[in-house]
This record gives C-alpha cells, structure tokens and sequence, in this order.
C-alpha cells in the first residue's frame, strides 16, 4: 500500500491518524518484508500483533503463520478491519494492550510479537510483556530509532529501560527506517528492533544471582534517582545510609566507588543488592 492508496482509504472510511497516541502507517514495503524476515516466521506460529492499523503487517503475517492475534484500541479501525480483513486465522480485540488481561487474547505458549508499535505505548509495552508472564519467544517492533538505541546501549549508556529489557532477552537493531516509510511521517527516525533469547523464570533467577526481582528493580530505580550524580550519592540518599557505607558496599561488589549507575551492567546490580538489605 502506497501513500496515495492510504490516504484514499482513510478518506473513504473517514479515518484520521491519531497523532496523540503516535498513530504512523507503514507505507514502506520493504521494511514491511525485513519486519517479517527478522521475526523467522514459521507456519505454526502464532503471533500477537498490537495496534494493526489498517492491516497492512496482519496481511502478511497471515501468510505465513497458522495464528494472528491483533490488539487495536482505535474502535473505527476494528471496524475497518472486520469489514476489509476477513480470515478464520484472525483474532482481533478492542483492547488497549497495556490493560488488558492476556488471558482474554487465549494464547498458548510459545508465541512471537510482531508490531509496528505506538510510539506512546513502548515503554510500558516492554515492561507488561518481559516482566511478567507468558513471556513471548521473539520480539520484532518497529519502534523510534532514539529508544531502540537506548535499549541496545552497553556499560556506561544504560538506562532503567536498557536493563528493563536485556535483563530479560538480548536486543539488536536489525535496520533503521527513515520518516517516509511511513504517513503520516514521524518527526524522528524509527528502527526495527529484534529482542531474542527471552529468558525462562528460572534463567532470570540466574542472572541475578540469587536477589530477587523486586530487590534488584529497588535499588536500580534508585540509583538512577539522580542521572548526574554518582551512584553513592543516590544510594546514600535513597537508602537512608551514610556515604562512607554505601562506598564500602561497592567496594565489596567490586565497583568503581565513584561510579554513576549508567556504568553498571545487569550483573553489578545483582552483586551490589546482596550488599543491601531492602
């Protein structure tokens, strides 16, 4: 579908982009075919498609897996797609993503997700999806360049975000895709980022090397509390200790005492919470 026939549709069914939500048509054949070649599709897949829009990604994820579930808030795009879109292998809910009871969307284990995703929604969307459970087998989204970076960023680049998702599968930038892929056109670069290897319950249970996931995001968050100071001075703060203290206790998980959080790795966190009682 090019720009022309889109905006035909959408004046036809008297449809606009939802800019709020950061609503972006792909027009771009050839990033639709590296979503899908990204994603290594088999015909017994079923995947979870969030905001499909007008159809153009479920169109060709129905090609090649046994099962789509797609996931759309915009009421006037359920219609248009349960008029359009007819296929015994589609699903398709009027649901926000981030909401919704993955119970309702009756999916059995394993399952990829494919999106051309919202940019509002990338953020919470990664936290629903890898920090709680059924986790998915793959991930493939289309997202904006400057948090795909952010997410794949190493030891002294890391944010909560980067750690929100590598400590849970393994991210890679598969391309980078330019404004006019898509109408209307987002002001910023997008990329489409694959996150594989997703880890099992037990698998993060050995990353973090004995603490719990709750202790581990505790003191992550509030390290991060302060971007431009060094990562004692947060603890010290946060924790209500002494400097001195929260030195020793880096010292002790063998980091550098004047260190600032983005220089810490998923595997330093876990070595500096056993040195805390939270």
């Amino acid at each position: 579908m090019n720009k022309d026939q889109l905006k035909k549709i959408l004046r036809a069914y008297k449809l606009k982009p939802n800019h709020a939500s950061g609503q972006h048509f792909l027009i771009d054949p050839g990033v639709l075919e590296k979503i899908i070649a990204a994603a290594d599709l088999a015909p017994t897949d079923t995947v979870l498609e969030i905001g499909p829009g007008l159809g153009v990604l479920t169109e060709a994820l129905l090609s090649r897996v046994g099962r789509v579930v797609a996931v759309e808030l915009d009421y006037e795009l359920i219609k248009f797609l349960q008029a359009n879109l007819i296929n015994q292998r589609l699903e398709l809910h009027h649901a926000n993503i981030l909401s919704v009871a993955f119970e309702t969307l009756r999916i059995n284990q394993p399952y990829k997700i494919v999106a051309n995703l919202p940019y509002s929604v990338t953020s919470a969307f990664f936290k629903k999806f890898l920090a709680e459970t059924p986790r998915p087998k793959t991930i493939v989204v289309l997202i904006q360049k400057e948090v795909a970076l952010r997410i794949c960023a190493t030891p002294g680049q890391m944010s909560l975000l980067t750690l929100s998702v590598q400590l849970y599968g393994t991210p890679e930038i598969i391309t980078t895709v330019r404004p006019e892929s898509f109408y209307p056109e987002p002001a910023v670069d997008s990329a489409i980022l694959k996150i594989s290897q997703i880890a099992s319950d037990a698998e993060v249970s050995r990353r973090l090397a004995g603490v719990s996931e709750h202790h581990f995001w505790r003191l992550a968050r509030i390290g991060y509390s302060a971007k431009r100071k060094k990562l004692y001075n947060n603890l010290a703060a946060g924790l209500r200790l002494s400097s001195a203290d929260v030195q020793k206790a880096l010292a002790a998980a063998k980091i550098d005492v004047d260190c600032r959080a983005q220089n810490l790795a998923i595997a330093d966190w876990a070595r500096l919470a056993k040195q805390f009682t939270l």
